[in-house]
């Protein structure tokens, strides 16, 4: 083990850094004791972007807004910040990155840039950063498989286009926040296309777990704190056409090309900054931009297999486990990321979740995970296929990544047995 060196501008002690099987380069910085389940949540934050903040922070100054050395250096990794995100999500040339607070709010400013009388299709499945800044969307239902949904959409988007040639936004999570299912992303984006519509991609799960691209679909959002990343950064990444066309979501400095005397005379500025208006947050763009490129310089094929294993050994375990069910939205083997939620018999989930926090020291997440209708849809079936029909259930979710071992697993299933 390491220990970071504290920035001179703090007196609090940082915790010590706690190096995973995956190498040295992807040191997570975590507290002594905690065993951490609840990466799905919040993610615990890579060393490199403390590194990055801390280097930084001697030249702290403002971005875009000054010709002295501070300005100019921050100013400089800011839009370093911005290439290095891009390249992280194969971005186009022409495409715009936008950095936000976190996914909803990226996808709250893509709903407010839809051209007028924009057709948006969503499943009813979606997070609630997916689920409620559409206007008037075409809700589909809970797909039973990957191949329901792209049956399901391509019923939806023929029947769009029967009734008009309008646009069309398709918009869907590249993993549940709630089972961890990997949805068909590549089949949806060539239903999208084959019917003229674009596609939007949620990746604040996928993100951390898989390499993401922008080749094959038209925008993309993500956040920082779920990218081993400190709080408050987020992206919106994809075509720059609706973007540049609509007026900004957040008006104010930075915006604007130019300001008139009149009321109405605003000249919005195109590119990023038009959605950037305020001084924008330096600290958390570096921060992930460390992440990206520390994560571009990992085997994620390695990575990859190593959470799948830890996966397996906690889906096999959480199945001996007495009064707990899994929730599955697909097949039982249908391809996921490191998310498992489960129903438990009888029991509160927030009193089972503060009994393993202070009896165990383990942190899962309980509740509906904001994505309340496929929760208490998938309890609801949890419930009948383990035969507690009439029994009621609550849920938790046990989520794993970077520095999760196979020590955290098999002590979360020991918990549970303990106490349930």
């Amino acid at each position: 083990m390491s220990v970071l060196v504290q920035p001179t501008c703090s007196n609090v002690e940082l915790p010590e850094v706690f190096e995973p099987l995956v190498g040295g380069d992807l040191t997570v910085l975590g507290v002594p004791g905690q065993i951490n389940l609840d990466y799905a949540a919040t993610a615990p934050c890579l060393k490199a972007a403390a590194d990055a903040v801390n280097e930084l922070l001697p030249w702290y100054g403002s971005v875009h807004r000054g010709a002295g050395a501070l300005s100019q250096r921050c100013t400089l990794e800011y839009e370093r910040a911005r290439q290095t995100v891009a390249d992280f999500v194969g971005a186009r040339p022409d495409d715009h990155v936008v950095f936000t607070r976190n996914t909803t709010d990226s996808l709250n400013l893509l709903a407010h840039a839809l051209p007028a009388g924009t057709t948006v299709v969503t499943f009813a499945s979606e997070h609630h950063a997916n689920l409620l800044p559409w206007p008037n969307p075409v809700r589909l239902p809970v797909p039973g498989s990957r191949g329901e949904a792209v049956r399901s959409l391509a019923k939806a988007l023929a029947q769009i286009r029967r009734d008009g040639d309008g646009p069309v936004l398709v918009s869907v999570t590249g993993a549940s926040n709630v089972t961890g299912e990997l949805w068909p992303i590549d089949e949806l984006a060539r239903i999208a296309r084959s019917f003229k519509a674009r596609i939007a991609v949620d990746a604040a799960q996928l993100a951390p777990h898989v390499p993401v691209s922008l080749e094959n679909i038209d925008y993309l959002a993500l956040s920082g704190h779920k990218l081993y990343a400190p709080f408050g950064i987020g992206v919106l990444a994809g075509r720059a056409d609706w973007l540049d066309a609509a007026i900004p979501l957040t008006k104010g400095g930075g915006a604007t090309a130019r300001v008139g005397d009149a009321t109405h005379d605003i000249h919005w500025t195109t590119g990023p900054a038009r959605h950037e208006a305020g001084t924008p947050n330096l600290l958390g763009a570096v921060a992930l931009a460390a992440v990206c490129a520390t994560l571009e310089k990992a085997d994620r094929a390695q990575l990859h297999r190593r959470e799948q294993q830890l996966l397996q050994r906690l889906r096999a375990g959480l199945s001996t486990v007495d009064g707990v069910a899994e929730l599955r939205t697909f097949e039982q083997d249908a391809p996921r990321i490191g998310v498992v939620s489960f129903a438990v018999r009888g029991r509160d989930s927030g009193e089972i979740a503060q009994i393993l926090a202070r009896k165990h020291n383990i942190g899962v997440r309980d509740g509906l995970f904001c994505a309340h209708p496929l929760a208490r849809r998938l309890l609801g079936e949890a419930s009948v296929r383990a035969g507690w029909a009439g029994v009621p259930a609550t849920a938790l979710r046990a989520s794993i990544g970077l520095g999760t071992t196979e020590s955290d697993v098999d002590a979360l299933v020991s918990a549970l047995e303990t106490e349930l």
